[in-house]
């Protein structure tokens, strides 16, 4: 386990005091519960990649030679 240091001014200290005795806990239990989940979300780039992942397994229809030809695809509802 590793110890760290974080700087705050005295309000945010104060409020989180606060918050941590309504919650019946310690400061330093409030920001390691906020690092661990920050820690454990998943980053941007990797939700995408999930994403896409995801999407692409859904698609099992698609055939490239089931392209439209330009002019199907810029008809209007004639």
């Amino acid at each position: 386990m590793k110890n760290i240091t974080v700087t705050v001014d005295d309000e945010t200290y104060r409020r989180a005091r606060i918050k941590a005795a309504e919650r019946d806990t310690s400061v330093s239990a409030l920001v390691r519960q906020f690092l661990t989940e920050v820690a454990a979300d998943e980053g941007r780039a990797e939700r995408l990649r999930r994403l896409e992942a995801e999407t692409r397994a859904q698609i099992t229809d698609f055939v490239v030679g089931d392209r439209l030809s330009r002019d199907e695809l810029h008809e209007r509802g004639r």
